[in-house]
This record gives structure tokens, C-alpha cells and sequence, in this order.
């Protein structure tokens, strides 16, 4: 992220925060469906939650070389104002930024700190939004320690969390939360969720927040997700007023499951509203950008 005079972060942050923006974004951005995407991005905001997908193997269809031109392709037509990712290891970050162009920053941290292992990172559309503060905190016992995991989780999890002034309306700020729970310990994500809660619960309520995430549970379906709708938050694909047809986020590159686990949400504070909902099945000549399924929401944070 370029440095702004103005962003402030956190006491005790001592890891780094990155951006690389480097090329131009193109403006032939094209609709899904019930409407074109390029009214929905002057009216609304624009978020995408996705799980990019560690790039770790080298053999297609799964390996980045090969992924990267389709997680181009989308993203360029769906231009969101706000992008959470997951699983991003740092050079995959730093080409998805190169590869939104030179509009677009980012913020973010390895969850072992710096620009190691994986982050959950928030892009931002600088013509739309300026990142007031940051922070990121760790999902444990201990939250301010860097990669700390206390909970019996396979891995270190946290949250990037950002506080946002929309350019467009004067005034209005607010919250975005980025995160990825445990993929193997329920035990480790019902405790996450508790803690995100509750750090919700010390920002600044009068500000609309939104959170984005792989929760690794399914929604409707998990302990996780009623602890997150008891935090004060609603799900923006239950409230939206159009939505896509749904498929299970996670495909794992086998064939699309209608009406399957939607375990990547948009969850939101109950005055935000929300126009449009999608699990996005785009892909390219057969090849998915990412083994997860994108989703997205056209919002009015009120």
C-alpha cells in the first residue's frame, strides 16, 4: 500500500504492510447478469471474497503459472472495490496487484509475519476508497502476538482488518475484516469466530463493517456461522434482492455442486444493503481461476 499521511495503525503492529501496482486495469469490464457490472460499480460498492488457492503445486490445473491469466481475466471484469483474499502466498499477492493495475493497492501481512506464508490480504480501489487505519491480529489466545496459534489449528490464522473513507460519499467510513477460520479444528474456528466477535465488538459501532472470509464452515449449517450472525452481522446472500444461482465455494477443481456448502462469505452490520449476491462460476477453456468459487455483493453501506 502506498503510505498515506493519513492512515494511522495500530499500537504493536510490527509487521509490514506491501503494495505493487504496476499495470494499467483494462475497461472492458463485462456484466454476469441481472445487471451491467459497470452501473453496478458507479452505484454500489463492489466486494469479492476469494480463496485464491496456495500456489504450491506446479502441475496444472492447479498451478499459478496456469491459473494466473484466468484470475486476471476475472478480476478485470468484475473490478471490485474491495477484494479479501485467502491463502495468498506473497508473490501470487504482488501479481494479483500487478495484475488489477495501477488504480488498485493493497494491505496485508504473512500470518508468520512479513512476507512469510500466507496472507489475508485486502486490495482496495484507490479511485473509490482511502484506508484511514489497519491492523491485523492473530486468531489465538494471545491475538497480538504474530503468528501466534493456540487452539490445536493446523495452521496460524488471522484477521487484516481495515478502516475505510469512501471517496465518493462524502463522510461515510467504514470497516472491512478480511480472515480464513482452521480447515481441520472445529474447535479452533468456533473459538476464532468468538474472538472476531468480540473484536468487532470494540471498533466503532455507528460505522457500517463488512467481513469477508473462507470460513471453512458451512453457512446455516455450523456453530461458526450463528456465532458470527450473533455478533450483530447478517449474511449478504440472504439479504440481497437479486442473486446467482448457487454452487459450493469450494469445487476442488471436480464438477460444480448446485446448491452445495457455501463455506466463503460477505457478512455485513444489518444497515448495509445488499443489491446483489453471486458465487461466481467464471472460468477460461475449462480452467478455474482458483479451487474455491468467488463470491461477490453490490452493497449500500447505508
Amino acid at each position: 500500500m502506498s503510505h498515506h499521511s493519513r492512515v494511522t495503525r495500530r499500537l504493536g503492529l510490527k509487521t509490514a504492510v506491501a503494495a505493487a501496482v504496476t499495470l494499467p486495469l483494462s475497461s472492458t469490464a463485462l456484466s454476469l447478469q441481472h445487471a451491467s457490472a459497470a452501473d453496478r460499480h458507479d452505484r454500489h460498492l463492489e466486494v469479492m471474497t476469494f480463496n485464491l488457492r496456495r500456489a504450491g503445486s506446479a502441475k496444472p490445473p492447479d498451478s499459478w503459472a496456469v491459473r494466473r491469466p484466468v484470475m486476471r481475466t476475472l478480476l478485470r471484469r468484475e473490478r471490485p472495490h474491495v477484494l479479501g483474499t485467502q491463502e495468498g502466498l506473497y508473490a501470487p499477492v504482488r501479481d494479483i496487484a500487478a495484475d488489477l493495475g495501477a488504480d488498485y493497492a493493497w494491505i496485508g501481512t504473512g500470518r508468520a509475519g512479513g512476507s512469510r506464508d500466507e496472507f489475508v490480504t485486502v486490495f482496495y480501489d484507490t479511485r473509490r476508497l482511502a484506508p484511514v487505519e489497519y491492523d491485523h491480529f492473530w486468531l489465538s489466545d494471545t491475538p497480538d502476538v504474530i503468528g501466534s496459534n493456540t487452539w490445536g489449528g493446523a495452521c496460524t490464522r488471522m484477521v487484516t482488518w481495515v478502516r475505510f473513507r469512501d471517496l465518493r460519499r462524502e463522510g461515510q467510513e467504514f470497516y472491512v475484516l478480511n480472515t480464513h477460520l482452521d480447515n481441520a479444528s472445529q474447535y479452533a474456528r468456533a473459538r476464532a469466530a468468538g474472538l472476531i466477535a468480540h473484536r468487532i465488538s470494540r471498533l466503532d459501532r455507528s460505522l457500517p463493517l463488512v467481513v469477508t472470509g473462507d470460513f471453512n464452515a458451512a453457512a446455516h449449517k455450523n456453530p461458526v456461522y450463528d456465532t458470527m450472525l450473533g455478533a450483530g452481522l447478517v449474511d449478504t446472500w440472504d439479504t440481497a434482492v437479486e442473486r446467482t444461482e448457487l454452487y459450493g465455494t469450494f469445487h476442488g477443481y471436480r464438477p460444480l455442486k448446485p446448491y452445495g456448502d457455501r463455506i466463503d462469505w460477505i457478512l455485513a452490520t444489518p444497515g448495509v444493503r445488499a443489491h446483489w449476491a453471486s458465487v461466481n462460476s467464471f472460468s477460461l477453456d475449462g480452467q478455474f481461476p482458483s479451487d474455491h468459487l468467488p463470491v461477490q455483493a453490490s452493497l449500500t453501506l447505508g
